[in-house]
């Protein structure tokens, strides 16, 4: 890579040249710039040394380093240059992740009692979101692409016939692309739903290098959606925690979205996090697709080499017209039925292979943009090494079972119909669901067998991390095919958050039917 002469982070830049005026503090942080671990360090000391060097830019609000929630200075000027990198009109940085952005975009559009129109398998911020807001929310299936079984956004005109039947919500959300890398052009959702008149917001969480290389998918933001949040931390450089949100045309109240981000985000936010944010986008603006290149090409030749070379697992790729799937993503699964993601999770580990992902069926690699060979050529000699081990396992029936119950819990029509509508024991689009901030009283739960659950009124949400796409949302009906997904998940050793019972062998529900 070349053009480190067009280089320009001015919030790094300020840290670095506070650091080098040798400043003596008398304000917080209390490590004083590393100063006060010192005494700890010894030359064998080496992660402390490393500590140290980090604390040496993490600063507090001065008068040379800006505000991030009235940013007139160095703050204000990396914001803007995101905005322009990304194609947005306004962009806000973001110290919380992708929840703080969710949480804020739900808070600037939703007054108690709103309804939002909120793609089901969203995160589940989106769900703290419209509890901190009491709003209510009307789920829509997604619908799945035919070739890989992975949910998509759910379709225009499902959407169009949700604002049909509640002409009232003010916004619709999306999750754009999925924790799988699969997406769709939301342009044609952005049109639709803009004739309704009503707010676009996409959770676009793992696209935040969308739209930065003819060779990666349309972004939310070039679709038309008026506020979106991005992971910059995800597939780009920034520290983890590091995200951006960001708002476009007339509809999105800004005045709001500041105050909203005034209120979730920290009145200390961390500056490595912030100066690493304007490091991602100073290397995007740098570089361009020059930056993606290797990552692309690695992901492209692994997925080659898994074809060519792998006699037990096999990629999982779309072939619809419609679906695109991350380039800089790997999703794979054991061919043979014998064993699950799970455990191919856990073989890789063991082989120092950490995976991003896995699910009953399915391992989630992603690659770096740009590509480190050296790890790419390691994830390939252990895979080999895995394959020449013993392959054996009882799992296939299991695998099989799951199966049935995703598709169940989906209601997935028949595919050779090529319809993706829900079967007769749910409808794809929910009645209205009330969020609070308050749980259920404690006298109004009862603890009961999960095989009994069906019919009854979950008083708690359920939610498998990774990916944090909750299954049941608390105050809405349990079905059939839901206890039949979540058992099947629960038998491969899936973690669940929100659930009282953690092996999910109960479920908390409503003693009122």
């Amino acid at each position: 890579m070349n053009g480190l002469t067009n280089w320009r982070a001015p919030l790094l830049e300020m840290l670095y040249e506070h650091h080098l005026s040798d400043p003596s503090s008398f304000h917080v942080p209390g490590h004083k710039f590393g100063q006060t671990i010192a005494m700890m360090e010894s030359s064998h000391n080496e992660a402390l040394q490393q500590v140290r060097s980090m604390m040496k830019m993490d600063v507090t609000e001065l008068s040379v380093t800006d505000d991030l929630h009235d940013p007139t200075g160095v703050i204000e000027e990396a914001q803007n240059l995101a905005a322009a990198c990304f194609g947005a009109e306004e962009t806000y940085f973001l110290v919380g992740g992708s929840t703080a952005g969710n949480l804020a975009m739900l808070l600037a559009c939703c007054e108690p009692g709103d309804l939002i129109l909120v793609q089901r398998s969203a995160h589940k911020s989106i769900l703290n979101g419209l509890a901190l807001a009491g709003g209510q929310a009307v789920f829509l299936m997604p619908d799945k692409d035919v070739t890989t079984g992975l949910a998509i956004a759910p379709s225009v005109q499902h959407i169009e016939e949700a604002l049909n039947k509640y002409p009232q919500a003010k916004a619709v959300l999306l999750t754009n692309p999925s924790y799988y890398g699969v997406s769709v052009d939301l342009r044609p959702y952005a049109d639709t739903i803009h004739r309704h008149d009503k707010l676009l917001l996409v959770d676009e969480a793992h696209g935040a290098h969308y739209g930065l290389d003819p060779l990666l998918p349309t972004s939310a933001l070039q679709a038309g959606a008026d506020a979106v949040v991005q992971s910059t931390h995800k597939t780009l450089s920034a520290l983890t925690m590091g995200a951006m949100l960001h708002i476009q045309g007339y509809r999105m109240d800004r005045k709001a979205v500041r105050q909203a981000l005034t209120m979730i985000q920290s009145s200390s936010p961390s500056y490595p996090i912030m100066a690493s944010l304007d490091i991602a986008r100073a290397m995007v603006d740098t570089f361009g697709h020059e930056m993606f290149i290797s990552g692309i090409d690695a992901a492209r030749a692994f997925r080659q080499w898994v074809k060519e070379t792998c006699k037990r697992l096999e990629i999982v790729e779309s072939t619809s017209s419609h679906v695109r799937m991350d380039p800089l993503r790997v999703v794979l699964k054991d061919a043979t039925g014998n064993h699950s993601g799970y455990e191919l999770q856990r073989m890789l580990a063991d082989k120092g292979c950490w995976v991003e992902m896995a699910d009953s069926e399915r391992i989630v690699l992603l690659c770096a943009a740009p590509a480190v060979l050296e790890d790419m050529v390691r994830l390939q000699e252990q895979i080999l090494t895995i394959e020449n081990e013993s392959w054996s396992g009882n799992a296939e029936c299991d695998l099989e079972y799951a199966r049935q119950a995703e598709t169940e819990f989906w209601m997935q029509s028949d595919k050779d119909s090529g319809g993706q509508y829900p079967k007769s024991e749910g409808q794809w689009i929910s009645e209205p669901v009330s969020f609070s901030r308050r749980p259920f009283q404690a006298d109004r739960l009862e603890q009961i067998g999960l095989d009994d659950a069906a019919g009854r009124i979950a008083a708690e949400s359920v939610i498998p991390y990774p990916p944090g796409i909750p299954i049941l949302y608390a105050g809405e009906r349990i079905t059939a095919g839901s206890v039949q997904y979540l058992a099947a998940l629960a038998k491969h050793g899936a973690k669940f958050q929100g659930a009282v019972d953690p092996t999910l062998r109960t479920i908390a529900v409503l003693k009122d039917r």
